[in-house]
């Protein structure tokens, strides 16, 4: 056998070893966005009339959507768990995330349960308060993190005060809820 020959056997072996493994992730994703169907069901749509903002636009990369309190629990059903470039604004009846290429995403206000800043989502980790990310409960009852890596990371002050008493309420909670339980972990500050 020719040298030409082994080695063209080796980068054929090679290159099928890789499209085994390709289809092996991509038959996992499908998987998880199945499992998870039933949890997370449909997200609510967005409004056709959004008034005036309140906050933003603030532009940036969407990092993902994960079931709370997990920061690695991805969403994989539809295009939610796709990363794409954004646009987050916040409206009197909730907060829109516009992404391009990629479906919107509609907060309703009284979904919303903490806004703060996170060191990483979905799998992606950045700097100490790289990440702005709302909890919010989707309408089966199930709350998910959403987060944005903003282009202007001087914007997250003002989105953590604006839901800061949301986010006191809900760490009181989560707290009051490990004490009830036995359970405790430590928990960051808010900002």
């Amino acid at each position: 056998m020719s040298n030409t020959l082994y080695y063209l056997l080796i980068a054929l072996g090679a290159l099928f070893v890789w499209l085994i493994l390709v289809a092996l992730a991509l038959r996992g994703w499908r998987n998880r966005g199945r499992r998870q169907e039933e949890a997370v069901g449909e997200f609510p749509d967005l409004p056709a009339e959004l008034g005036e903002p309140v906050r933003g636009p603030h532009t940036g990369l969407y990092v993902g959507s994960t079931l709370a309190p997990s920061w690695q629990n991805r969403i994989a059903i539809g295009d939610k768990g796709d990363r794409a470039l954004a646009e987050l604004t916040d409206y009197e009846e909730g907060i829109a995330l516009t992404r391009r290429g990629a479906s919107p995403i509609w907060i309703p206000r009284e979904s919303i349960v903490a806004v703060r800043t996170e060191n990483g989502l979905a799998g992606k980790v950045m700097s100490r308060d790289g990440v702005l990310v709302i909890r919010w409960t989707l309408p089966t009852g199930t709350q998910i993190d959403t987060g944005l890596r903003g282009d202007d990371k001087s914007a997250y002050p003002e989105w953590v005060a604006a839901y800061e008493e949301l986010t006191e309420r809900a760490f009181a909670d989560l707290d009051a809820a490990e004490r009830e339980s036995g359970t405790t972990k430590k928990r960051r500050k808010t900002r």
